[in-house]
Protein backbone atom coordinates (compact mmCIF):
# COMPACT_ATOMS: atom_id res chain seq x y z
CA UNK A 1 0.00 0.00 0.00
CA UNK A 2 1.73 2.98 -1.14
CA UNK A 3 0.70 6.57 0.86
CA UNK A 4 1.06 9.63 -0.63
CA UNK A 5 1.02 12.49 2.58
CA UNK A 6 3.05 15.44 2.55
CA UNK A 7 4.18 16.37 5.77
CA UNK A 8 7.42 18.23 5.34
CA UNK A 9 8.03 20.55 7.63
CA UNK A 10 8.36 24.07 7.39
CA UNK A 11 10.07 26.53 9.77
CA UNK A 12 9.11 30.44 11.01
CA UNK A 13 4.89 29.61 10.37
CA UNK A 14 5.56 28.92 7.00
CA UNK A 15 2.30 25.77 7.29
CA UNK A 16 0.33 28.57 9.05
CA UNK A 17 -1.96 28.04 5.57
CA UNK A 18 -2.64 24.57 6.54
CA UNK A 19 -3.04 24.70 10.25
CA UNK A 20 -5.75 27.27 9.23
CA UNK A 21 -7.18 25.07 6.70
CA UNK A 22 -6.81 21.73 9.08
CA UNK A 23 -9.22 24.16 11.87
CA UNK A 24 -12.02 25.02 9.52
CA UNK A 25 -11.81 20.99 8.30
CA UNK A 26 -12.06 19.82 12.11
CA UNK A 27 -14.34 22.78 13.06
CA UNK A 28 -17.29 20.70 14.47
CA UNK A 29 -14.40 18.40 16.58
CA UNK A 30 -12.41 21.00 17.80
CA UNK A 31 -15.51 23.23 19.64
CA UNK A 32 -16.53 19.56 20.81
CA UNK A 33 -13.17 18.83 22.25
CA UNK A 34 -12.92 22.73 23.95
CA UNK A 35 -15.91 22.26 25.37
CA UNK A 36 -15.53 19.58 27.07
CA UNK A 37 -11.77 21.02 28.11
CA UNK A 38 -13.58 24.02 29.32
CA UNK A 39 -15.97 21.78 32.07
CA UNK A 40 -12.55 20.25 33.49
CA UNK A 41 -10.81 23.35 34.44
CA UNK A 42 -10.85 26.90 35.83
CA UNK A 43 -12.01 29.68 34.39
CA UNK A 44 -9.48 31.73 35.71
CA UNK A 45 -7.12 29.80 33.78
CA UNK A 46 -9.38 30.20 30.32
CA UNK A 47 -6.86 32.83 28.45
CA UNK A 48 -4.04 30.38 27.66
CA UNK A 49 -4.00 27.17 25.00
CA UNK A 50 -5.22 23.81 25.41
CA UNK A 51 -4.35 20.45 24.22
CA UNK A 52 -7.26 18.55 22.31
CA UNK A 53 -7.91 15.48 21.19
CA UNK A 54 -9.37 14.12 17.91
CA UNK A 55 -10.87 10.66 17.34
CA UNK A 56 -8.82 8.62 14.74
CA UNK A 57 -11.75 8.25 13.12
CA UNK A 58 -12.59 11.93 12.61
CA UNK A 59 -9.28 12.52 10.61
CA UNK A 60 -9.02 9.96 8.46
CA UNK A 61 -6.65 10.68 5.40
CA UNK A 62 -7.30 10.05 1.61
CA UNK A 63 -5.18 7.17 0.37
CA UNK A 64 -4.14 5.67 -2.69
CA UNK A 65 -3.71 1.62 -2.12
CA UNK A 66 -3.37 -1.35 -4.88
CA UNK A 67 -6.50 -2.97 -5.91
CA UNK A 68 -7.53 -6.51 -5.11
CA UNK A 69 -7.62 -7.50 -8.68
CA UNK A 70 -5.26 -10.12 -10.59
CA UNK A 71 -4.12 -13.44 -10.36
CA UNK A 72 -2.61 -14.18 -6.92
CA UNK A 73 -0.34 -17.23 -6.31
CA UNK A 74 1.40 -16.29 -3.06
CA UNK A 75 1.69 -18.90 -0.01
CA UNK A 76 2.41 -16.97 3.56
CA UNK A 77 4.62 -18.02 6.37
CA UNK A 78 2.52 -20.32 9.01
CA UNK A 79 -0.41 -21.38 6.18
CA UNK A 80 -1.18 -25.23 7.15
CA UNK A 81 -4.32 -25.23 5.02
CA UNK A 82 -3.39 -24.58 1.47
CA UNK A 83 -0.18 -25.86 -0.70
CA UNK A 84 1.06 -24.41 -3.78
CA UNK A 85 -1.50 -25.25 -6.93
CA UNK A 86 -4.75 -25.44 -4.86
CA UNK A 87 -7.26 -23.24 -6.25
CA UNK A 88 -8.85 -20.71 -4.09
CA UNK A 89 -12.99 -19.17 -4.86
CA UNK A 90 -11.97 -15.24 -5.02
CA UNK A 91 -14.18 -12.94 -2.20
CA UNK A 92 -17.67 -11.82 -3.01
CA UNK A 93 -17.98 -8.38 -3.42
CA UNK A 94 -13.80 -7.98 -3.41
CA UNK A 95 -13.11 -8.60 0.38
CA UNK A 96 -10.09 -7.43 1.77
CA UNK A 97 -9.90 -10.39 4.26
CA UNK A 98 -8.84 -9.52 7.67
CA UNK A 99 -9.72 -6.56 10.25
CA UNK A 100 -7.21 -3.37 10.27
CA UNK A 101 -5.57 -3.75 13.72
CA UNK A 102 -8.23 -2.02 15.66
CA UNK A 103 -10.17 -4.54 17.30
CA UNK A 104 -11.95 -3.54 20.47
CA UNK A 105 -15.47 -3.60 21.91
CA UNK A 106 -16.47 -0.12 21.59
CA UNK A 107 -14.14 0.32 17.87
CA UNK A 108 -11.68 2.75 19.58
CA UNK A 109 -8.50 0.41 19.72
CA UNK A 110 -6.55 3.69 18.52
CA UNK A 111 -5.13 6.45 20.02
CA UNK A 112 -6.97 9.59 19.42
CA UNK A 113 -5.18 12.55 17.52
CA UNK A 114 -4.03 14.91 20.08
CA UNK A 115 -2.54 18.80 19.12
CA UNK A 116 -2.16 21.76 21.04
CA UNK A 117 -4.08 24.90 20.59
CA UNK A 118 -2.33 28.50 20.67
CA UNK A 119 -4.04 30.53 23.08
CA UNK A 120 -5.44 32.65 19.95
CA UNK A 121 -6.76 29.85 18.39
CA UNK A 122 -8.50 28.72 21.71
CA UNK A 123 -10.10 31.99 22.35
CA UNK A 124 -11.35 31.67 19.07
CA UNK A 125 -13.21 28.62 19.07
CA UNK A 126 -14.22 29.58 22.94
CA UNK A 127 -15.59 32.67 21.85
CA UNK A 128 -17.27 30.95 18.25
CA UNK A 129 -20.68 32.68 17.68
CA UNK A 130 -20.61 34.69 20.49
CA UNK A 131 -21.56 38.45 20.02
CA UNK A 132 -23.17 41.29 22.42
CA UNK A 133 -26.48 41.01 21.27
CA UNK A 134 -28.71 44.26 19.97
CA UNK A 135 -25.58 46.60 19.64
CA UNK A 136 -26.86 49.65 18.73
CA UNK A 137 -24.70 52.47 18.11
CA UNK A 138 -25.84 55.75 20.07
CA UNK A 139 -22.56 57.48 18.76
CA UNK A 140 -20.10 57.21 16.69
CA UNK A 141 -17.19 58.27 18.81
CA UNK A 142 -14.74 56.26 20.74
CA UNK A 143 -12.33 53.76 19.00
CA UNK A 144 -10.46 54.64 15.98
CA UNK A 145 -10.72 52.76 12.65
CA UNK A 146 -9.53 53.13 9.40
CA UNK A 147 -12.13 53.87 6.49
CA UNK A 148 -10.92 54.61 2.25
CA UNK A 149 -12.05 57.79 1.87
CA UNK A 150 -11.69 59.48 -1.91
CA UNK A 151 -8.35 62.34 -1.59
CA UNK A 152 -8.25 64.09 -4.76
CA UNK A 153 -6.49 62.56 -7.91
CA UNK A 154 -3.02 60.86 -8.79
CA UNK A 155 -0.96 60.70 -11.50
CA UNK A 156 -0.48 56.77 -10.86
CA UNK A 157 -3.01 54.00 -10.27
CA UNK A 158 -4.89 50.91 -11.39
CA UNK A 159 -7.56 51.16 -14.52
CA UNK A 160 -10.40 50.33 -12.23
CA UNK A 161 -9.36 53.76 -10.35
CA UNK A 162 -9.48 55.84 -13.23
CA UNK A 163 -11.75 59.22 -13.45
CA UNK A 164 -12.87 59.29 -17.26
CA UNK A 165 -14.14 62.98 -16.35
CA UNK A 166 -10.90 64.08 -15.32
CA UNK A 167 -8.85 62.17 -17.85
CA UNK A 168 -11.12 63.44 -20.57
CA UNK A 169 -10.85 67.37 -19.23
CA UNK A 170 -7.49 67.55 -18.77
CA UNK A 171 -6.68 65.79 -22.09
CA UNK A 172 -9.12 69.18 -23.58
CA UNK A 173 -7.00 71.52 -21.84
CA UNK A 174 -3.88 69.92 -23.37
CA UNK A 175 -4.91 69.81 -27.02
CA UNK A 176 -6.07 73.67 -26.50
CA UNK A 177 -2.94 74.64 -25.05
CA UNK A 178 -0.58 72.54 -27.65
CA UNK A 179 -3.14 73.85 -30.64
CA UNK A 180 -3.23 77.59 -29.75
CA UNK A 181 0.06 78.42 -31.35
CA UNK A 182 -0.24 76.27 -34.63
CA UNK A 183 -4.04 77.67 -35.21
CA UNK A 184 -3.32 81.26 -34.95
CA UNK A 185 -0.13 80.65 -37.55
CA UNK A 186 -2.35 78.74 -39.84
CA UNK A 187 -5.61 81.22 -39.44
CA UNK A 188 -2.55 84.10 -40.75
CA UNK A 189 -1.45 82.01 -43.56
CA UNK A 190 -4.91 81.39 -45.06
CA UNK A 191 -5.57 85.12 -44.84
CA UNK A 192 -2.35 85.86 -46.68
CA UNK A 193 -3.20 83.20 -49.43
CA UNK A 194 -6.51 84.87 -49.58
CA UNK A 195 -5.44 87.94 -50.25
CA UNK A 196 -2.41 86.62 -52.44
CA UNK A 197 -5.27 85.06 -54.91
CA UNK A 198 -7.61 88.01 -54.63
CA UNK A 199 -4.91 90.30 -56.42
CA UNK A 200 -3.89 90.60 -59.71
CA UNK A 201 -0.80 90.73 -59.50
CA UNK A 202 1.04 87.39 -60.79
CA UNK A 203 2.16 85.55 -57.11
CA UNK A 204 2.02 81.87 -57.74
CA UNK A 205 5.50 81.31 -56.15
CA UNK A 206 3.94 82.74 -52.97
CA UNK A 207 0.46 81.26 -53.44
CA UNK A 208 2.36 78.04 -53.54
CA UNK A 209 4.50 78.68 -50.73
CA UNK A 210 1.67 79.62 -48.74
CA UNK A 211 -0.35 76.35 -49.40
CA UNK A 212 2.64 74.14 -48.14
CA UNK A 213 3.08 76.50 -44.87
CA UNK A 214 -0.89 75.50 -44.41
CA UNK A 215 -0.65 71.93 -45.44
CA UNK A 216 2.34 71.87 -42.53
CA UNK A 217 0.45 73.44 -40.12
CA UNK A 218 -2.53 71.20 -40.37
CA UNK A 219 -0.55 68.13 -40.23
CA UNK A 220 0.82 69.63 -37.11
CA UNK A 221 -2.56 70.15 -35.64
CA UNK A 222 -3.52 66.81 -36.81
CA UNK A 223 -0.28 65.12 -34.70
CA UNK A 224 -1.94 65.60 -31.49
CA UNK A 225 -2.68 62.91 -29.80
CA UNK A 226 -6.91 63.22 -28.16
CA UNK A 227 -5.45 61.75 -25.23
CA UNK A 228 -1.81 61.13 -23.91
CA UNK A 229 -0.99 58.92 -21.10
CA UNK A 230 0.35 62.41 -19.55
CA UNK A 231 -3.52 63.28 -19.11
CA UNK A 232 -4.64 60.34 -17.49
CA UNK A 233 -5.93 60.55 -13.97
CA UNK A 234 -6.64 58.24 -11.36
CA UNK A 235 -9.49 58.25 -7.76
CA UNK A 236 -7.20 58.81 -4.83
CA UNK A 237 -8.26 57.02 -1.66
CA UNK A 238 -6.38 57.29 2.07
CA UNK A 239 -6.83 55.55 4.88
CA UNK A 240 -8.39 58.14 7.90
CA UNK A 241 -9.21 57.28 11.27
CA UNK A 242 -13.18 56.94 11.69
CA UNK A 243 -14.90 56.56 15.23
CA UNK A 244 -17.35 54.02 16.22
CA UNK A 245 -19.04 52.98 19.07
CA UNK A 246 -18.16 53.14 22.75
CA UNK A 247 -19.77 51.14 25.36
CA UNK A 248 -19.39 50.34 29.31
CA UNK A 249 -20.52 46.94 31.47
CA UNK A 250 -21.61 47.36 34.61
CA UNK A 251 -20.55 44.04 36.92
CA UNK A 252 -22.94 43.87 39.96
CA UNK A 253 -22.41 40.88 42.75
CA UNK A 254 -23.86 40.00 46.08
CA UNK A 255 -20.87 39.77 48.28
CA UNK A 256 -22.88 39.11 51.49
CA UNK A 257 -23.00 36.38 54.04
CA UNK A 258 -25.71 34.24 52.08
CA UNK A 259 -23.48 34.49 49.13
CA UNK A 260 -20.71 31.37 50.75
CA UNK A 261 -17.50 30.96 49.14
CA UNK A 262 -18.31 28.57 46.16
CA UNK A 263 -21.03 30.99 44.90
CA UNK A 264 -18.72 34.16 45.48
CA UNK A 265 -16.13 31.30 42.97
CA UNK A 266 -19.02 30.68 40.69
CA UNK A 267 -20.00 34.42 40.29
CA UNK A 268 -16.37 36.10 39.86
CA UNK A 269 -15.78 33.27 37.39
CA UNK A 270 -18.82 34.23 35.07
CA UNK A 271 -17.21 37.85 35.45
CA UNK A 272 -13.85 37.32 34.76
CA UNK A 273 -15.35 35.32 31.61
CA UNK A 274 -17.05 37.95 30.68
CA UNK A 275 -14.38 40.65 31.39
CA UNK A 276 -12.72 38.54 28.53
CA UNK A 277 -15.55 38.46 26.20
CA UNK A 278 -15.46 42.00 26.37
CA UNK A 279 -11.92 43.03 25.78
CA UNK A 280 -11.85 40.65 23.24
CA UNK A 281 -14.55 43.16 21.25
CA UNK A 282 -13.52 46.15 22.10
CA UNK A 283 -10.48 48.25 21.89
CA UNK A 284 -12.00 51.17 24.02
CA UNK A 285 -14.55 49.82 26.55
CA UNK A 286 -14.91 50.78 30.56
CA UNK A 287 -16.16 48.30 33.12
CA UNK A 288 -17.54 49.45 36.21
CA UNK A 289 -17.62 46.73 39.61
CA UNK A 290 -20.14 47.59 42.04
CA UNK A 291 -20.35 44.59 44.66
CA UNK A 292 -23.23 45.42 47.36
CA UNK A 293 -24.35 43.41 50.88
CA UNK A 294 -26.67 46.32 52.77
CA UNK A 295 -24.96 48.68 50.94
CA UNK A 296 -23.09 49.29 47.44
CA UNK A 297 -19.60 50.50 46.90
CA UNK A 298 -18.18 50.82 43.18
CA UNK A 299 -14.13 48.89 43.81
CA UNK A 300 -11.59 48.53 41.57
CA UNK A 301 -10.78 44.85 39.87
CA UNK A 302 -9.05 43.67 42.54
CA UNK A 303 -11.47 44.21 45.01
CA UNK A 304 -14.21 43.18 43.58
CA UNK A 305 -12.83 39.78 42.92
CA UNK A 306 -11.22 39.31 46.77
CA UNK A 307 -12.36 41.13 48.81
CA UNK A 308 -14.70 39.49 51.53
CA UNK A 309 -17.38 41.32 53.67
CA UNK A 310 -20.32 39.77 55.71
CA UNK A 311 -24.27 40.97 56.24
CA UNK A 312 -27.36 41.20 54.98
CA UNK A 313 -28.76 41.99 51.68
CA UNK A 314 -30.01 45.29 50.00
CA UNK A 315 -30.17 44.54 46.30
CA UNK A 316 -31.29 48.05 45.78
CA UNK A 317 -27.94 49.71 46.76
CA UNK A 318 -26.35 48.71 43.96
CA UNK A 319 -28.85 49.53 41.55
CA UNK A 320 -29.32 52.68 43.12
CA UNK A 321 -25.17 53.29 42.62
CA UNK A 322 -25.55 52.10 39.08
CA UNK A 323 -28.41 54.45 38.08
CA UNK A 324 -25.81 57.74 40.23
CA UNK A 325 -22.65 56.35 38.27
CA UNK A 326 -24.74 56.16 34.85
CA UNK A 327 -25.74 59.86 35.31
CA UNK A 328 -22.61 61.51 36.65
CA UNK A 329 -20.32 59.85 34.42
CA UNK A 330 -21.91 57.65 31.09
CA UNK A 331 -23.89 60.11 29.25
CA UNK A 332 -26.96 57.55 27.37
CA UNK A 333 -26.04 59.70 24.20
CA UNK A 334 -22.78 59.08 24.22
CA UNK A 335 -22.09 55.30 25.77
CA UNK A 336 -23.77 51.71 24.89
CA UNK A 337 -24.13 50.55 28.64
CA UNK A 338 -24.18 47.11 29.62
CA UNK A 339 -25.25 45.47 32.62
CA UNK A 340 -24.58 42.04 34.13
CA UNK A 341 -26.00 41.19 38.01
CA UNK A 342 -24.84 37.76 39.99
CA UNK A 343 -26.63 37.02 43.29
CA UNK A 344 -27.88 33.81 45.11
CA UNK A 345 -31.61 35.61 45.06
CA UNK A 346 -31.21 36.28 48.79
CA UNK A 347 -32.98 39.54 49.55
CA UNK A 348 -35.27 41.61 51.86
CA UNK A 349 -38.81 40.80 50.99
CA UNK A 350 -39.93 44.49 50.79
CA UNK A 351 -36.58 45.50 48.95
CA UNK A 352 -37.14 42.46 45.84
CA UNK A 353 -40.65 44.72 44.69
CA UNK A 354 -38.26 48.04 44.56
CA UNK A 355 -35.49 46.39 42.55
CA UNK A 356 -37.85 45.03 40.01
CA UNK A 357 -39.00 48.89 39.88
CA UNK A 358 -35.73 50.38 39.78
CA UNK A 359 -34.75 48.21 37.08
CA UNK A 360 -37.67 48.38 34.71
CA UNK A 361 -38.38 52.20 35.30
CA UNK A 362 -34.51 53.98 35.59
CA UNK A 363 -32.22 51.46 33.88
CA UNK A 364 -33.35 48.87 31.82
CA UNK A 365 -34.66 51.82 29.46
CA UNK A 366 -30.74 53.39 29.64
CA UNK A 367 -29.39 49.81 28.85
CA UNK A 368 -28.97 47.56 25.32
CA UNK A 369 -28.85 44.78 27.60
CA UNK A 370 -29.16 43.64 31.08
CA UNK A 371 -28.08 39.80 32.44
CA UNK A 372 -29.12 38.29 35.49
CA UNK A 373 -27.64 35.56 37.27
CA UNK A 374 -28.65 33.63 40.11
CA UNK A 375 -26.36 31.13 41.85
CA UNK A 376 -28.19 28.61 44.07
CA UNK A 377 -28.97 24.93 43.78
CA UNK A 378 -32.39 25.09 45.60
CA UNK A 379 -35.58 26.45 44.36
CA UNK A 380 -35.58 30.83 43.53
CA UNK A 381 -35.19 32.78 45.56
CA UNK A 382 -37.55 35.97 46.35
CA UNK A 383 -35.65 38.04 43.49
CA UNK A 384 -36.20 35.80 40.96
CA UNK A 385 -39.74 36.02 41.01
CA UNK A 386 -39.89 39.72 40.80
CA UNK A 387 -36.85 39.82 37.83
CA UNK A 388 -39.56 37.21 36.05
CA UNK A 389 -42.11 40.30 35.30
CA UNK A 390 -39.84 42.43 34.17
CA UNK A 391 -38.46 40.13 31.58
CA UNK A 392 -41.65 39.35 29.87
CA UNK A 393 -41.82 43.08 29.64
CA UNK A 394 -38.19 43.52 28.37
CA UNK A 395 -37.01 41.67 25.64
CA UNK A 396 -33.22 43.08 26.40
CA UNK A 397 -33.47 41.62 30.32
CA UNK A 398 -32.38 38.51 30.42
CA UNK A 399 -32.19 35.52 33.50
CA UNK A 400 -30.77 32.60 33.82
CA UNK A 401 -29.95 29.86 36.92
CA UNK A 402 -26.45 28.57 37.83
CA UNK A 403 -26.28 25.55 40.03
CA UNK A 404 -22.42 24.09 39.43
CA UNK A 405 -19.28 25.60 38.01
CA UNK A 406 -20.23 23.96 34.84
CA UNK A 407 -23.02 25.16 34.14
CA UNK A 408 -21.01 29.16 33.82
CA UNK A 409 -20.27 28.21 29.69
CA UNK A 410 -23.60 27.00 28.48
CA UNK A 411 -25.59 29.85 30.35
CA UNK A 412 -22.83 32.07 29.50
CA UNK A 413 -23.64 31.35 26.32
CA UNK A 414 -27.25 31.76 26.17
CA UNK A 415 -27.54 35.07 27.36
CA UNK A 416 -24.76 36.25 24.82
CA UNK A 417 -25.82 34.39 21.94
CA UNK A 418 -25.39 36.01 18.60
CA UNK A 419 -29.16 36.98 17.88
CA UNK A 420 -30.57 37.72 14.42
CA UNK A 421 -30.87 41.28 13.40
CA UNK A 422 -34.24 42.82 13.48
CA UNK A 423 -35.66 45.10 10.79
Amino acid sequence: MAHLIDRRLNGKNKSAVNRERFLRRFKAQIKEAVSRAIKGRSITDIDSGEKVSIPVKDISEPQFHHGQGGVWENVHPGNEDYIRGDRIDRPQGGGAGGGGGRASKDGSGEDDFAFELSHEEFMNVFFDDLALPNLIKTQLMGIEELKSVRAGYTNDGTPTNISIVRSLRGALARRVAMAAPTLSQLNDAEEELDALIESDDDATVEVRERRAKIHSLRERLASIPFIDPFDLRYNNRVKLPTPTSQAVMFCLMDVSGSMDEAKKDMAKRFFILLYMFLQRNYEKIEVVFIRHHTSAVEVDEHDFFHSRESGGTVVSSALNLMREVIQKRYSTSDWNIYAAQASDGDNWDSDSANCARILEEQLLPYCQYYAYIEITDGEPQNLWYEYLNVKERNRHFAMQKINTAADIYPVFRELFKRQPATH
